[in-house]
C-alpha cells in the first residue's frame, strides 16, 4: 500500500465541515474530491463530463465509473483501472471521461488488522466502531487475503440511457475464491444522501491488478486496514447537458438499494 497524500466545468459546491476554507489548496489533500452527484446517475446521467487526467490532480485513491457507464472504476495509488464487464481489469489513459467519481489524497490516520473469518456485514460493523465520528467521510484501504469476495460490474448502456436501477438488472457478478487484493472504500455520513452513497461502498482489485469490481459479497480471512479522515467535501458539477435537465429531487434511497444488490 502507498500512502500519500484538483475544470471542465463546472459550478462547485463546497460542503466544508472541520475546514472552514473547504477545498483551498492547503486543504486539497483532506477534500474528497467528487465529480457529479449519485442522485443524478440514479437517473441515468451517465455521460463522461471530467477526463480521468482531470481527476488524477485531485486524488490517488477513490472509485466510480465511466462515460455510459462503461464498468466499474478503481482508483489506487494514483493509477486508474476499469473493470469491465466480463470481470476482467485495465488500466485506463487519461483520455477516458467519468460522469461520477469520488477521490481523495490518501494519508492513512489509522491503521489496523482483521482476522477472520468475517463477512461484509461484519466488517462494516468492526470498521465503523473505529470511527472517531460517523458525521465525516472517510477512505479506505483494506488489503490482504480473502475467504471469497462477489463482485459485478455493468456493461456500457446506449442512448436513451435506463435509470440505474434498470442497469443493474443486467449487471454481470464474479465470484473470486481465495484472493490475495484491495478494497477501495469510502464511508459517506447519512446526509450525503442524494449526493453519495451513505456507508460503506467498497471496491475490488485482485493482487495483479487484473481483475474485481464493485463488492457485493465478502468473507475475509487476514487483512489490514488504513482510514483516512477526509473532513470536507468539493462537488463539482456539469454546466449543462441531461444534468441540468434531470429531476433529481425526491427519494432516491429505494432506486439506491437495488442498484447496490
Amino acid at each position: 500500500m502507498t500512502y500519500r497524500r484538483a475544470n471542465f466545468l463546472s459550478a462547485a459546491i463546497l460542503l466544508p465541515l472541520a475546514l472552514a476554507a473547504g477545498c483551498a489548496p492547503s486543504a486539497e489533500r483532506e477534500c474528497l474530491y467528487q465529480v457529479s452527484t449519485l442522485g443524478a446517475l440514479v437517473e441515468g446521467v451517465y455521460d463522461g463530463n471530467l477526463a480521468v487526467g482531470e481527476l488524477k490532480k485531485h486524488g490517488d485513491l477513490g472509485l466510480g465509473t465511466f462515460d455510459a457507464m462503461d464498468g466499474e472504476m478503481v482508483m489506487l495509488d494514483g493509477r486508474v483501472y476499469r473493470v469491465r464487464a466480463d470481470g476482467k481489469a485495465e488500466e485506463v489513459g487519461d483520455e477516458e471521461a467519468t460522469p461520477f467519481a469520488a477521490v481523495t489524497f490518501f494519508e492513512a490516520d489509522h491503521t489496523g488488522s482483521l482476522e477472520g473469518p468475517f463477512d461484509l456485514a461484519l466488517v462494516e460493523e468492526m470498521l465503523d466502531r473505529t470511527l472517531p465520528t460517523k458525521n465525516i467521510p472517510y477512505a479506505i484501504v483494506i488489503e490482504g487475503t480473502f475467504a471469497r469476495v462477489k463482485t459485478r460490474s455493468i456493461p456500457r448502456q446506449t442512448k436513451p440511457y435506463p435509470r440505474l436501477a434498470e442497469v443493474a438488472t443486467k449487471q454481470t457478478t464474479f465470484a473470486f475464491e481465495n484472493p490475495r487484493g484491495t478494497l477501495v472504500g469510502l464511508r459517506c455520513p447519512p446526509y450525503a444522501k442524494g449526493l453519495n452513497l451513505p456507508g460503506w461502498h467498497l471496491h475490488f482489485l485482485t493482487a495483479e491488478r487484473t481483475a474485481g469490481g464493485h463488492v457485493l459479497e465478502l468473507v475475509t480471512e487476514k487483512v489490514r486496514f488504513a482510514l483516512d479522515y477526509t473532513p470536507a467535501i468539493r462537488v463539482v458539477l456539469p454546466t449543462g447537458g441531461a444534468f441540468w435537465e434531470a429531476d433529481l429531487a425526491g427519494e432516491k434511497s429505494a432506486d439506491l438499494k437495488r442498484a447496490e444488490k
